[in-house]
């Protein structure tokens, strides 16, 4: 067990692009449509039904079977014969039948129900594999908003770290002047106290604030399958996704309800229901077997030692005329079910999508009061620090405001974290792929990195339709 687990920890990240460079928000998606487990799952999933499917279309060739045998025995075969008129023997003993014997026969055999069933089953299979397909499709979608909220909150919080190292030394000799100032009778010890602890205040929520963000990389690093010991950074090349003017409701339904995995998933499962309808009605008919055959027998006693042979012959079962009914009214009530998800499936989505357009409405006012309040900090800071260096405030003051400033920052990167997060939630709800898996087995990270940052008809496609 231990040597499988040793294995299996190196296979999870085996055969990747190394990390060579800081990621940015493009990369990190082409790396988690890569290379991430869940969605390789989801992916082998649909192989495999597809392999399900191919073999399922090769039951309905008709079966080809060859024979062959050998037989010996010590003595002849033979045997006398008996008049029944007089009960005496007739012929006197004899055989028709080598001691050894070698045969050989190549048979070919058709069913008609049998290939009516199979190309009946083979559609079903083929409706499976696209299921497979539309469950991979959702994998990724989600696999995506999660990759965009993620790499969001990672960049917040490694500028968040950069900060809290540049103020902290200079936070802890404030205190420790004001404890200083204290002792020496300089201040009251109420005032020192005080301001102590507003500043272990302003500090007690950056560390509130970091807590929320710094799990962010860890979890990027999972989504992308890195190992979680990787060192990586990242890097800003763009100003995140924005799409823009959003289109009409109604718009965004239609787009919605046609792209989603989980409606065209609901609609497979139903085709593939009524199939079993068919399979049941196709059951009650007889059999009918067409057959032809080669012969080969060493037999010298025979006339022909070689021979064809061909015939039909029909069965039918009549237990499938008792077991009808119970199949028919499982099939009733499984399309019954079927319909009455589809319905939820469909309310499901249209919430989601005014759901989605109240979020993004939501933290895009979140951010604009999130930006304009840093920018306040930003102009009252600055004053401050002139004020400061003119000996007209305290460095203590300065360092309170300071915090206060970081606060700010961190706070308006959330809600840009958030917003962004609104965005792809919204990619994710209208059903909309980022590329083709059929582009992302083919090329390599840098590639598919390429295509999403160039549009590709992907974030920017969707919201020019939906203005439509």
């Amino acid at each position: 067990m231990d040597a499988f687990a040793a294995t299996k920890r190196a296979d999870a990240t085996a055969g990747q692009e190394p990390v060579t460079r800081a990621i940015d928000l493009y990369e990190a998606i082409a790396r988690s449509l890569k290379y991430n487990l869940d969605a390789r799952v989801e992916e082998l999933q649909r192989d495999l039904k597809i392999r399900d499917f191919e073999r399922a279309s090769l039951n309905m060739l008709p079966g080809l079977v060859a024979n062959t045998g050998y037989a010996a025995r010590d003595e002849f075969s033979g045997g006398t014969s008996q008049s029944l008129i007089t009960g005496q023997q007739s012929l006197e003993a004899s055989t028709s039948q080598e001691r050894k014997l070698r045969t050989a026969d190549l048979s070919f055999s058709w069913n008609i129900l049998d290939f009516g069933l199979s190309f009946v089953r083979a559609r079903q299979a083929a409706d499976e594999a696209l299921v497979a397909d539309e469950a991979r499709r959702k994998a990724i979608n989600r696999i995506v908003e999660d990759v965009q909220t993620a790499f969001w909150r990672a960049v917040s919080s490694e500028k968040l770290a950069a900060d809290l190292r540049a103020l902290g030394w200079r936070v802890q000799g404030a205190i420790r002047r004001t404890r200083a100032l204290a002792r020496n009778n300089e201040t009251s010890p109420i005032t020192a106290i005080t301001y102590e602890r507003e500043l272990v205040e302003i500090k007690r929520e950056v560390e509130h604030l970091e807590g929320e963000l710094r799990v962010a990389k860890t979890q990027l690093a999972a989504l992308m399958n890195l190992d979680p010991a990787t060192r990586y950074s990242l890097v800003l090349r763009s100003k995140g996704i924005g799409p823009g003017r959003l289109g009409e409701p109604e718009q965004m339904v239609d787009i919605a309800l046609r792209n989603r995995p989980e409606m065209a998933e609901v609609a497979l499962k139903l085709r593939i229901n009524r199939n079993e309808a068919h399979a049941a009605l196709l059951e009650l008919l007889p059999g009918i077997q067409l057959y032809a055959g080669s012969n080969f027998d060493s037999n010298e006693f025979l006339f022909t030692n070689d021979w064809v042979n061909w015939g039909a012959k029909a069965s039918w079962n009549l237990m499938r005329l008792v077991q009808y009914p119970a199949r028919r009214a499982s099939v009733e009530a499984g399309d019954e079910l079927l319909n009455e998800r589809a319905l939820a499936v469909t309310m499901a989505i249209m919430t989601q999508v005014y759901v989605s357009r109240i979020r993004y409405a939501h933290t895009k006012k979140e951010l604009a009061t999130a930006s304009e309040y840093l920018d306040v900090q930003t102009r009252l800071i600055e004053k401050m620090r002139i004020q400061a260096g003119e000996d007209r405030i305290s460095e203590q003051t300065l360092i309170r405001e300071e915090m206060n400033t970081l606060v700010a920052r961190v706070r308006r990167d959330i809600a840009f974290s958030a917003h962004q997060s609104a965005i792809a939630n919204m990619y994710s709800t209208v059903g909309r792929d980022p590329c083709t898996p059929e582009f992302v087995s083919e090329n390599g990270v840098d590639a598919i990195a390429q295509l999403l940052r160039s549009g590709n008809g992907w974030h920017d496609a969707f919201f020019r339709v939906a203005e439509r």
